[in-house]
């Protein structure tokens, strides 16, 4: 499912749904806050389609076509309106990319067996090298980034990785995500690592470089359509500052660092190779 837009006329919405339903393809309206509605697009395969007659929708909201079609619809379905809330699932895929998804699937995964009473087996075979001969475990270089230790830990980092990492995969591809992914891994890794060594995990690191990727994308190449909202980047970094000076939390906080500053560095190059495209 697809999100297209959200509206505040239940009947407007209903017109444009009974016309794309004459046309065989179906959109689903939902309540919104305030008395508004969304609309939900089900098929991938007809956004474009659905896209363009939207606008022209928009625009000419009394075009003769959509009240015939709301005259045939409502011939054939005795309830026009409907109002059946998408699964999470629906929703939490709608937002992210088949990398996006698999990321969370893995580290859910090895939280679960962390519980299960296997924590110390799964931290030694997934932390950063720090032994000779482990720099050889090329794996190591990003497997720490899997690793979590508590709920809220894990919560934090997915819902963040979810909401930027979705982003970037729906617009520049899943190569481009893993790309920052595994780059911001290691760099990050290895900065906490030579400051506190390897006793240290969690995907905050590739978290940051998300937010630094976003950050300097938005700000240099907005033609890309990506961006980072002013005031969660300013989140961001407060929490980032916050990490330094507060004694009670153990955090990864080098690697938070290396990870924003490596993701800047990527969106500055990125950026700079879309603007050469683009002109």
């Amino acid at each position: 499912m697809i999100k297209l837009i959200t509206l505040a006329h239940p009947r407007m919405a209903q017109a444009f749904i009974d016309y794309m339903a004459s046309r065989h393809i179906e959109i689903q309206m939902q309540p919104e806050e305030g008395g508004q509605v969304s609309l939900w697009l089900i098929d991938e395969q007809h956004q474009i389609e659905t896209d363009s007659e939207l606008q022209h929708f928009l625009r000419y909201p009394q075009d003769s076509k959509y009240q015939a079609a709301s005259w045939q619809v409502a011939n054939t379905q005795p309830t026009p309106f409907t109002y059946q809330a998408p699964s999470l699932l629906s929703l939490v895929k709608a937002k992210a990319g088949p990398i996006t998804l698999l990321v969370m699937m893995v580290c859910i995964g090895i939280f679960v067996l962390q519980q299960l009473g296997l924590a110390r087996q799964v931290f030694a075979a997934l932390h950063f090298p720090a032994f000779a001969g482990q720099q050889w475990q090329l794996w190591r270089w990003f497997s720490h980034a899997l690793l979590h230790f508590s709920v809220m830990h894990i919560a934090f980092n997915l819902l963040w990785w979810w909401q930027l990492g979705g982003d970037i995969e729906k617009r520049l591809g899943s190569l481009k995500l893993t790309q920052i992914t595994l780059i911001a891994a290691a760099l990050s890794g290895a900065g906490q690592y030579w400051v506190e060594g390897a006793n240290f995990g969690g995907l905050s690191g590739v978290v940051y470089a998300l937010v630094g990727y976003l950050w300097l994308l938005g700000w240099r190449a907005p033609q890309l359509g990506l961006e980072m909202p002013k005031p969660l980047i300013g989140f961001m970094l407060i929490w980032l500052v916050l990490g330094f000076v507060q004694p009670f939390m153990a955090i990864a906080n080098t690697a938070h660092l290396v990870g924003l500053v490596s993701g800047m560095l990527l969106g500055l190059h990125d950026a700079s190779r879309s603007s050469k495209a683009f002109h």
